[in-house]
């Protein structure tokens, strides 16, 4: 159990060496990468459409990464706003890893870029524990997944620098209590900013383009109180962020396909600008 634990610690240790170098390559560049954790069908997808509409339409140099097990669909999707999209295919690997990303980028991204939006695999678990060099790190859930979301994923919550709830067009039919799903979310995560949009009603357009711009360009970042320096350590106490006893855990990425740092397959969805 030990030699696992270490097997971990180093896998996150050498992850987090990877990361540092890109924020502060991407920083030479004049690039703040945001990092979009989520479940699958929370809508992350539509919420980042919109935004890279209006990031376009503001002329703001944006750019977009999307990660999935199968299928380029996202980009497909993504490249109707006619940025720059790319689609990465993880090969099974179940979040994207720093160094997996830098390669992805190397040669692709374009100069000028100043925000970089990465979509991550759908998964609240696996993502939550890997630094990819953002300057915001950004979880999503929808008003269809309950008040209790960050509870059950205390890490993906906790490391949070915003949340961002979604579909609030559908709030009333579902019974999402917002006052309740916010004090979990503070009680994970004291302080962390929560913003409410609708991709189909239009609600919060612009707030994460906004914030994602203002980090960039040096406004202060929430600072989580727990760190990436505990990320393989989750204590789940009474409801407070720490232990996976909940179900949540860390692994290393050998643990897919019997290869460990598989680079996985891209591909590049055009788009018409």
């Amino acid at each position: 159990m030990c030699r696992v634990v270490d097997l971990q610690q180093a896998v996150l240790a050498k992850n987090d060496a990877c990361a540092h170098t890109l924020r502060e390559d991407l920083a030479a560049r004049g690039t703040a990468l945001v990092n979009l954790l989520s479940s699958p069908g929370s809508g992350k997808t539509a919420l980042l459409e919109r935004e890279l509409t209006l990031a376009r339409s503001r002329k703001i140099p944006v750019a977009a990464l999307t990660a999935d097990l199968a299928t380029e669909n996202d980009a497909v999707r993504l490249a109707r706003s006619e940025v720059p999209v790319k689609q990465v295919l993880t090969d099974g690997l179940c979040h994207l890893e720093a160094e997996m990303l830098g390669g992805h980028l190397h040669g692709w991204l374009p100069a000028d870029t100043r925000l970089l939006f990465i979509e991550n695999v759908g998964n609240l678990v696996c993502p939550a524990s890997y630094d990819l060099g953002e300057t915001l790190r950004v979880v999503l859930a929808s008003v269809t997944e309950g008040e209790d979301k960050p509870l059950k994923y205390p890490t993906a919550f906790g490391l949070a620098h915003l949340v961002v709830v979604t579909k609030t067009d559908i709030a009333d039919a579902v019974a999402f209590d917002e006052a309740e799903f916010r004090a979990n979310v503070e009680r994970i995560n004291p302080g962390v900013e929560v913003v409410l949009t609708s991709a189909r009603g239009g609600t919060g357009d612009g707030v994460l383009l906004d914030r994602a711009l203002a980090a960039r360009d040096g406004a202060p970042v929430h600072i989580p109180v727990m760190t990436r320096k505990s990320h393989h350590v989750h204590d789940v106490e009474d409801g407070r962020a720490g232990d996976a006893s909940d179900g949540e855990h860390t692994h290393a990425p050998g643990a897919h396909g019997g290869h460990p740092h598989p680079t996985g397959s891209d591909t590049v969805a055009s788009s018409r600008s």
